[in-house]
């Protein structure tokens, strides 16, 4: 229908109804366009576009299932009560403490000193108080402040030799500060800022900052700060616990390639033509180190890849991870792990086909994590958190366990459908989904690392492709050392800026240059 006959239309229907009416049927209309492009897309499923159009739903089961059973079972463990959650105090507003990046300027009184008579009694004498008062200032810049210095210039009448003022000392003996190339990096790889907005804004607010430039800058730091990322793939290689998953990326000459040998080759063998971002969360004498490798392996030749500098010494690691086959490293022995959230979500797809079977399955796993939640809330050791859960929820997974098997072997189920697919995914995969009742500091799930695959996700969605290996590589560096900053609680601006300004003492020792110590080691240098 043309806009021109669908207003002509809304204008005949308007009087005729009731108004909210009316807008419901304007909005139902006008969504037509964007369900036709969601539906266009052939990768689209009936649950993303519900997703797409309603918003997404969370997956907990008091949600799923807001209704209590009319008869629980009286065998149930009770489930572990929700710890009560205190509003925080306050009114709402920043406080000047929560302005760490303000420059501070202080401002002594025009009139009064310590000890000075009192102005309004005549009598008594003032003190200096410790606490000051405070005003804060927000300022409007562009992003990246320039400050053009003109020179003064003498030229001599007779000999022609011309004579310029010396350049003060702040205006430096480059172009771009060094840390502008950090404050890019920062922009580009972990806020999602497109460098086309970027140089957009910049532009318009008077100081330029071209995409080449701002390429040629990310690309310098990531090689000054990339002998920090390799260190920290050596040291992950010493854990004891790895999490890995991946996610599609594009590189657009990566993929040029893949094109071209499969035109050149035959087809009779199978060739691959994936590119993917992998996530390798790896815990490390009380660190997260976070590392992403973007290009044709998969998630398990990634992790390989990484395990290669492992010490021969150690006992094969641990690796939480889905249950795709190509996850798992073929020639490393390790400890597999699979995610107990993936199996819980296909029964939360199909709480409306199948209600008894999957509230039964949601209420058992909940009990499970409850456990678990009680066990962080305690601090236990990883050995006393395996016989906590072993004596709690052994018994609910065992009892899970036997319950899908008969309903498998008695034919109650179907094994053909989605029910079916999913029972036989957690029969097939169980024990690697209960490795947290036979080892001790296995997790339940592997949602660590898909929280911080959302890093490459927003990436791949802000700038659609990196055009090259090399690109692809200076976005690994740099989201690597960001998000391993986060997780262990560093500034990512402060330590990147101090990688830059320290590149040459970072090459002869990376190991002191580390989220968690980098601190330690430049108050060393400074007072030495």
């Amino acid at each position: 229908m043309h806009p021109d006959q669908a207003a002509q239309l809304f204008k005949r229907i308007e009087p005729r109804i009731d108004p909210d009416d009316f807008k419901l049927i304007v909005e139902v209309f006008n969504s037509v366009p964007q369900v036709l492009e969601y539906l266009s897309n052939e990768n689209i499923t009936v649950k993303k576009l519900q997703r797409m159009l309603f918003g997404v739903s969370t997956e907990k089961t008091a949600r799923v299932f807001p209704q209590e059973p009319q008869n629980p079972s009286q065998n149930q463990p009770e489930k572990p009560a929700a710890k009560e959650i205190k509003k925080r105090p306050g009114h709402g507003r920043n406080g000047a403490q929560d302005y760490t990046g303000a420059s501070v300027v202080g401002v002594p009184h025009p009139h009064l000193h310590d000890g000075d008579c009192c102005p309004a009694c005549k009598e008594g004498l003032v003190r200096l108080l410790k606490e000051q008062a405070k005003i804060i200032r927000v300022l409007a810049q562009p992003m990246f402040p320039a400050t053009l210095f003109n020179l003064e210039q003498y030229r001599c009448g007779r000999c022609g030799e011309v004579f310029t003022a010396p350049a003060p000392a702040e205006a430096g003996l480059a172009k771009y500060d060094p840390n502008v190339g950090c404050q890019l990096g920062m922009l580009h790889y972990e806020y999602g800022v497109p460098m086309l907005r970027l140089q957009t804004v910049q532009k318009n607010l008077g100081v330029p900052m071209p995409i080449g430039t701002q390429w040629q800058l990310i690309e310098s730091t990531a090689k000054d700060i990339a002998p920090a990322f390799e260190e920290l793939e050596r040291q992950a290689a010493q854990s004891m616990l790895f999490h890995s998953d991946d996610t599609h990326m594009l590189i657009l000459d990566v993929a040029k390639e893949i094109k071209a040998q499969t035109v050149e080759e035959h087809d009779s063998e199978r060739k691959r033509t994936g590119i993917f971002t992998t996530g390798i969360v790896a815990r490390f004498e009380g660190h997260d180190i976070v590392l992403y490798r973007t290009g044709r392996q998969h998630a398990g030749e990634n992790f390989s890849d990484v395990l290669v500098q492992r010490s021969k010494d150690l006992p094969p690691p641990m690796l939480m991870c889905d249950a795709l086959s190509r996850n798992a490293p073929k020639e490393f022995q390790i400890i597999l792990l699979n995610c107990l959230s993936h199996g819980r979500r296909q029964f939360v797809d199909l709480v409306t086909k199948f209600p008894e079977e999957c509230r039964r399955m949601l209420d058992d796993l909940s009990h499970v994590y409850g456990f678990d939640a009680q066990a962080r809330e305690q601090n236990l050791s990883p050995q006393a958190r395996l016989e906590f859960h072993k004596a709690n929820s052994g018994p609910i997974m065992a009892e899970l366990h036997d319950w899908m098997q008969s309903r498998m072997d008695g034919k109650f189920v179907e094994p053909n459908s989605a029910l079916g697919a999913a029972f036989k995914y957690m029969l097939k995969h169980w024990e690697a989904l209960t490795g947290f009742l036979k080892t001790p500091g296995a997790p339940l799930d592997n949602n660590l690392c898909e929280r911080i695959l959302k890093k490459a996700i927003l990436h791949r969605k802000n700038s659609l492709f990196y055009k090259t290996a090399n690109g692809a590589r200076v976005g690994d560096i740099f989201m690597s050392l960001i998000q391993t900053c986060k997780s262990c609680g560093a500034n990512a601006f402060e330590y990147l800026s101090t990688l830059v300004q320290n590149r040459e003492r970072l090459k002869e020792n990376p190991s002191r240059w580390l989220p968690w110590n980098f601190k330690e080691t430049l108050c060393a240098n400074n007072s030495a």
